[in-house]
């Protein structure tokens, strides 16, 4: 009963403690001004304060009891209390008490729940609500009771704090198990192995949040204890979700940062858009008027997103006639809806070693609006004309349904322009039309090497990956060299998005303009193509970036550039088709020059993204291809290396069958080395992730 409860306890009283953050229970053998000899059920004795007791001292016993006797009450009134606390269901209790008063003692909770309860039932009861510290504050002799705000808090509170010691005792172990398989000490282990939910989920959120972002600051204290002991890498988190088996081995980790799905997934929730505009292009009723001018494009064999073709002619007063013809999303595109917002999220498309990444759905950007031959394409036309002496003329525009006459390849051109086509090739019906765009060409390119264009060219590369998973294997060689057909079609589509510019400036049309306003030596305009070259004028050269003010774009020798000549690749040139095409239709642009603007910087963000992935990708396949043959003749791993640049402590060369470039001690190489020298350089300690490789030693070439 309640009334066994003892104000001061005396020798053969009953009491409980606080010990080790839980309640002790002792029998008094002796009191003294406050201060009490306690003997304790594992026969040990301790002197304490009286104020130390928990408020629920009792029953009281005779003094006199062997230490057997003692133990004997202490385990029974103990064993009872227990069990009695088991019962108690202390958020029941604060159901009942809370908004009733704001604190009560312990016997006040007991007597809720039970009738005359005894000095163990409201023991029992206060040890129930002491470990229900999400719901009571234990204020000495009472619990103060929380309101509803302030348990929810706790409970959280409690909760995350349950996480993090479940995840710094499993996340801990298993991160240094995965570390060891990865390293080599032992086979990775069972991913069934990996810690139960929700800690499993938890680590997981971990490691992709940090292959994401590796500045995050989520769960830093957190993560800095689950990988105590483990390297200070930077793509550790990378390293242990690979070995973990949650993304494969050679895991596109740049694709995770630029927040840019892979694959065709993304596409499904816009699968009704998708159908919708593909059955709008095959209702001819929906085009702009048909025409019958043989377009013909050039690209590479295994191109499936074709945006451009053309077609020339040689103009009365020597010059060249041109129309380009452009793939035309705009005529139906529709920016605000669900698709168009995914697809300038995306914002481009990337071309991989491991396989493409399309900005649009592959069944408009690699069907529906690909400009294939024999099928009827919305296009936008744009007409120029190119005086003798390469000085272009005012452009015209115009929309039509275009049937492309042939798809042709560089190969297959370059072999017809050469005069070297063999029987069969199928770009030799149209020797004539590519005669006039290799001339043309490289008129055009002499004309702006005049106005101080910098051009630089460096060999493609093709790579080629056998294998998956860890055994893939990477192979390099350069693609054929079709020198005359790619110059003829890129100094087309300059001259499309030239006049394009010319164009918005004259006609005062706010556009997206590719600028590169720095000023160039006049001995740096020219066609570039060594490494100390390159390494030259790439150094007064600052990187192109998008504006809505027409400024120079110095690499191109141009006053100002808008492209347009990639509306199924890039997201820029389809926002300046909708423009003009809008201005077409309606005599006034879609968007003002402020809109614009306005788009230009999360539109600038998403570009930067993806383009660190399509720089930095490749070059990790380069590396690993590097790496992987280094791993095969440690002492062969022979490479020739073209000096760049020199200076009195270093040398950077460039390997020219990587396109890579490296920079080592001057004392490898000599007492004379000078730019454009050649050496033969052994490679080591490569790390395709880091993008590193050391030169170990040089011998000259």
């Amino acid at each position: 009963m309640a009334s066994n409860l003892v104000q001061y306890p005396g020798a053969g009283c009953i009491v409980e403690f606080m010990q080790g953050n839980e309640p002790q229970i002792a029998w008094v053998m002796e009191e003294q001004k406050g201060k009490l000899r306690l003997f304790l059920p594992n026969r040990r004795e301790t002197t304490l304060s009286s104020a130390r007791l928990l408020p629920w001292s009792g029953p009281t016993y005779p003094a006199a009891q062997s230490k057997d006797a003692m133990i004997d009450m202490l385990e029974k009134h103990g064993e009872r209390r227990k069990r009695l606390a088991a019962e108690v269901a202390p958020v029941e209790l604060w159901e009942m008490a809370q908004g009733e008063l704001p604190k009560a003692r312990a016997e006040w909770f007991a007597e809720l729940g039970y009738t005359s309860p005894d000095i163990d039932t409201i023991a029992a009861c206060g040890r129930a609500l002491l470990a229900c510290k999400t719901h009571f504050r234990f204020q000495p002799p009472e619990f103060e009771i929380y309101d509803a705000d302030t348990v929810e808090a706790r409970r959280q509170a409690e909760e995350a704090a349950r996480m993090r010691e479940a995840m710094v005792l499993g996340g801990a172990d298993w991160f240094r198990r995965l570390w060891e398989a990865r390293i080599g000490r032992h086979a990775a282990p069972n991913p069934d192995a990996a810690p139960a939910e929700p800690v499993r989920g938890r680590l997981e959120h971990m490691l992709r949040a940090r292959m994401a972002d590796p500045e995050t600051v989520e769960d830093d204290a957190l993560w800095k204890q689950v990988t105590k002991g483990l390297p200070d890498d930077p793509h550790l988190p990378l390293l242990l979700a690979m070995t973990w088996g949650l993304v494969p081995e050679h895991h596109n980790y740049w694709l995770d940062r630029a927040d840019y799905e892979a694959g065709t997934a993304w596409e499904q929730t816009h699968a009704e858009a998708t159908d919708a505009l593909i059955a709008a292009v095959a209702d001819e009723a929906q085009l702009p008027p048909a025409e019958d001018t043989p377009f013909i494009s050039i690209d590479s064999a295994t191109t499936r997103d074709i945006d451009d073709a053309f077609h020339i002619v040689r103009a009365e007063d020597g010059g060249w006639d041109v129309d380009v013809a452009l793939a035309c999303p705009a005529w139906f595109w529709d920016f605000e809806s669900p698709l168009g917002k995914a697809v300038f999220d995306r914002a481009t498309s990337l071309y991989l070693p491991e396989g493409n990444c399309h900005m649009m759905p592959e069944a408009l950007g690699e069907g529906a609006f690909s400009l294939f031959e024999g099928q009827k394409r919305p296009s936008l036309v744009v007409s120029a004309h190119i005086a003798p002496d390469g000085t272009l003329g005012e452009g015209r525009f115009r929309t039509a349904a275009v049937t492309l006459a042939k798809n042709l390849t560089y190969p297959d051109c370059e072999a017809v322009i050469e005069g070297r086509a063999g029987e069969g090739n199928p770009a030799a019906a149209w020797a004539e039309q590519l005669a006039f765009a290799a001339e043309m060409s490289r008129v055009r390119l002499d004309y702006r090497v005049e106005q101080g264009a910098v051009i630089i060219e460096r060999p493609d590369l093709d790579f080629e990956l056998e294998g998956e998973g860890a055994d893939v294997k990477v192979r390099i060689r350069e693609t054929e060299a079709a020198p005359a057909a790619m110059l003829l079609v890129a100094e087309l589509m300059i001259v499309a998005n030239a006049v394009l510019a010319d164009w918005a400036v004259k006609n005062d049309v706010a556009l997206l303009f590719r600028t590169q306003d720095v000023a160039v030596p006049r001995e740096y305009a020219g066609v570039w193509r060594s490494a100390p070259d390159i390494a030259r004028v790439v150094r007064i050269l600052v990187a192109a970036a998008l504006d809505v003010n027409p400024r120079p774009h110095a690499g191109m020798g141009l006053s100002a550039y808008s492209p347009v000549t990639s509306p199924l690749r890039r997201f820029p040139d389809l926002v300046n088709e909708a423009q003009l095409l809008h201005f077409l239709r309606h005599g006034e642009p879609r968007w003002s020059r402020e809109q614009l603007s306005a788009m230009l910087l999360p539109l600038g963000m998403r570009l930067e993204a993806a383009g660190q992935v399509q720089r930095f990708r490749p070059r990790y396949w380069k590396y690993l291809y590097i790496q992987q043959r280094a791993a095969q003749h440690p002492n062969e791993c022979i490479w020739r290396a073209e000096v760049a640049e020199e200076s009195d402590m270093w040398v950077n060369v460039n390997l020219p069958e990587v396109q890579i470039a490296l920079r080592a001690k001057r004392q490898l190489f000599g007492e004379k080395v000078f730019p454009g020298q050649e050496f033969m350089v052994r490679l080591g300690k490569v790390n395709a992730l880091r993008n590193e490789a050391m030169i170990l030693d040089v011998q000259e070439f």
